[in-house]
């Protein structure tokens, strides 16, 4: 019975882990988002360039979020939910 707790704690962590880095996610595109306002206001002539940067890099790494969330998701309904259904038996 420790076990499953030492389980589902463990996998707790890393599914709050794992979120905490999609949150992080977010920030650094907030940031990339205002470097790129301050460099189209410094370079107008520039902006479609920019912008289409800042958009690619913003993609690719809200994917990363994407793919964390996934994680999370996963380790819970398929790992954590069997294993406290299993706990709340044995009690």
């Amino acid at each position: 019975m420790l076990e499953i707790a030492i389980i589902v704690a463990a996998i707790a962590i890393g599914a709050g882990v794992a979120l905490l880095a999609g949150g992080l996610v977010g920030i650094g595109e907030g940031y990339v988002a205002g470097k790129a306002v301050e460099a189209m206001a410094r370079q107008p002539e520039m902006e479609g360039s920019i912008r289409t940067t800042m958009i690619l890099g913003q993609a690719i790494s809200e994917s990363g979020a994407i793919y964390s969330l996934a994680v999370v998701l996963l380790l819970i309904f398929t790992v954590v939910l069997p294993l406290v259904n299993r706990l709340l038996e044995l009690l």
